[in-house]
């Protein structure tokens, strides 16, 4: 494995300096002291020097974050919108196709519920249609079953990179070759990716990628970007425009911006922005693919052991499995053993719902399991301590 300074990682990141272990990062991962000081110093200026007046003043880091944006997952800065989290980045594309009765978008039974919530409401108020593509053997998409069901019909695949839970890896790339010989423009969502494994927009095929700041990137809340490649900016049309986004030429005219930044609104988080963009260069730094390699190592001791105790069922799926470990516990509730965990040991991690379109363990009886996603910072040893602490934990 890539060397990584795990203890200045550790030396790195406030949250590591008692005896919390934090294996929550697939919801937030722990802000590294650069990312916390950059939002601290510009909420100091808005708060000594007005907001407006400290927004000029961090103009070159906000500028930057575009920059830091494009190089981490491959695009270009124009390519890039900033946005306050992966779901509005997700929404500000979906929403700008001009929908048709009866258009096609090809998902997956793993996509995330939010945008499947956006695909029901899109069918309800435009008349599209949604068409769940194959899962393969291992759970993750079918991509020959995905490309039987591309008809002249399908204006949008959509798919989710890694889905919240049951550390799935879906074919990104797989799929984007498909898309490209199709001519489908094809929306990626990376929002657990981003910041854990290496992103290559050009590699993955994708037309548009929405990703937050908050989780593997360990950035501030409400924050995230989109990328849009540069040849479908001009075809997709924003669901809201304000003065930022356009300008006004004239009185009955307006003149859309060419970049990405059409998909943006004028009032920002800037100091969200500035952390961002220091999140962003502080993952490169430190070296995805090296994160990548460590962040697998330690989701996979925690499944082997996890499957080692006895009652214990780790809910996992794919051939190549994420840094996102979901189990169950016999005669455990899921939420109950989560909150013992952070309440009684200090250990971080999440309750994760099944998903609707997950109906072999809605069938079971199973709705819910917890989550629990470790980072580069993380070490073993806390990873033998939550397998230790839910084997000592009784129902």
């Amino acid at each position: 494995m890539t060397d990584l300074d795990i203890d200045g990682l550790r030396a790195d990141t406030p949250g590591c300096g008692g005896s919390l272990i934090h294996l929550n990062n697939a919801g937030a991962g722990l802000m590294p002291r650069p990312v916390l000081e950059s939002v601290q110093a510009h909420l100091t200026r808005e708060a000594t020097v007005g907001g407006y007046e400290a927004k000029a003043l961090a103009e070159p880091m906000l500028k930057a974050m575009y920059d830091s944006a494009a190089h981490l997952i491959g695009g270009k800065p124009n390519e890039i919108a900033y946005m306050e989290n992966a779901t509005r980045a997700w929404d500000a594309v979906f929403y700008a196709f001009d929908w048709q009765p009866g258009d096609k978008v090809v998902t997956a039974s793993s996509e995330y519920n939010s945008n499947m919530i956006a695909f029901r409401h899109a069918e309800a108020r435009y008349g599209i249609e949604v068409v769940i593509a194959p899962d393969g053997p291992d759970g993750t998409v079918d991509v020959a079953g995905l490309s039987a069901l591309l008809d002249k019909r399908v204006r949008l695949i959509a798919i989710s990179h890694m889905p919240t839970n049951d550390g799935l890896i879906n074919p990104a790339a797989e799929i984007g070759a498909v898309a490209k010989a199709a001519g489908i423009p094809y929306l990626l969502d990376a929002c657990q990716s981003v910041g854990q494994c290496p992103i290559d927009v050009t590699e993955l095929g994708c037309t548009m990628l929405s990703s937050t700041g908050r989780k593997y990137l360990r950035g501030p809340r409400g924050t995230g970007f989109l990328w849009v490649r540069e040849d479908w900016i001009d075809r997709l049309n924003p669901p809201f425009l304000d003065n930022h986004a356009a300008t006004w030429t004239a009185v009955d005219g307006i003149a859309v911006k060419d970049s990405a930044l059409r998909f943006e609104n004028w009032e920002s988080y800037y100091a969200g922005r500035t952390g961002l963009g220091v999140s962003l260069d502080y993952a490169a730094t430190v070296g995805v693919e090296a994160s990548w390699e460590r962040i697998q190592m330690l989701a996979n001791r925690l499944r082997a052991g996890l499957s080692a105790l006895p009652g214990f069922t780790v809910r996992d799926r794919g051939t190549r499995q994420s840094g996102i470990v979901t189990f169950t516990k016999d005669g455990a509730d899921p939420a109950e053993l989560s909150r013992r965990l952070r309440e009684e040991y200090r250990i971080n991690t999440s309750v994760s719902d099944v998903q609707l379109t997950r109906e072999d363990l809605i069938e079971s009886g199973i709705i819910a399991m917890v989550r629990a996603s470790p980072h580069a910072y993380n070490t073993e040893d806390e990873v033998d301590r939550l397998l230790n602490a839910v084997e000592a934990l009784k129902p």
